[in-house]
């Protein structure tokens, strides 16, 4: 069954688990700020959600941007107003949707959607998991080395594979287009193979950068 859903359209994209800091200051997401947390008149949505959609074309600011049509459900964790109006906010993915209708940007973008669910985790993608996830530290650490991230950090993966293979996709170090090939596979054994292909390639290139030096 379809739900009307608030719509963020951003130039990066975001995948389920990811936390995501959102400094909201244009007017049509400053209504959607408002909507969602009753600032104005005090009745705030039982489930303060909104959807993030990679943007194909176009910028973040000022509308008219060609929107992805698979994007993530972004529930509100923590939200601060500042005196001029503007906010900042703290958003989790927590599942992913097919746009199904676009309708009016009336005051800020909004959609017919479908959650799309995962189907059950087959222990089968385990080994293909593990690989991503020591792939994942691999790559962190020489991201580090190479000046890429200002500090190493170690990764701790959920206990629960379905959010753990969504985790690594969060955090590979990977461009706009293949993350979102990842938010689009239709299993988690595409989703890691396909994974597994994009941190090879980031792998190899973080290799011969340090080999150089």
């Amino acid at each position: 069954m379809s739900r009307r859903l608030p719509i963020f359209p951003l130039t990066n994209v975001v995948v389920p688990t990811a936390l995501v800091p959102l400094h909201i200051f244009e007017p049509r997401y400053l209504a959607l700020m408002d909507d969602l947390t009753g600032a104005e008149l005090g009745t705030p949505l039982i489930t303060p959600e909104f959807g993030i959609v990679g943007i194909t074309r176009g910028h973040e600011v000022g509308g008219g941007e060609v929107r992805a049509g698979v994007g993530t459900v972004m529930r509100v964790e923590e939200a601060g107003r500042f005196p001029d109006g503007r906010w900042m906010v703290v958003v989790t993915g927590v599942g992913r949707f097919q746009v199904e209708e676009w309708l009016p940007d009336d005051p800020y973008p909004l959609a017919e959607v479908n959650d799309i669910g995962d189907e059950p985790w087959d222990d089968a993608d385990g080994p293909l998991l593990a690989a991503a996830q020591e792939a994942t530290r691999r790559v962190l650490q020489m991201a580090v080395a190479l000046g890429e991230l200002s500090e190493e950090t170690e990764p701790t993966w959920s206990d629960d594979p379905h959010r753990a293979a969504w985790e690594v996709c969060a955090l590979a170090l990977i461009g706009p287009f293949d993350r979102q090939r990842l938010l689009e596979a239709a299993t988690v054994r595409r989703r890691l193979e396909l994974l597994a292909d994009e941190l090879a390639a980031v792998e190899e290139m973080f290799a011969f950068r340090l080999g150089d030096r």
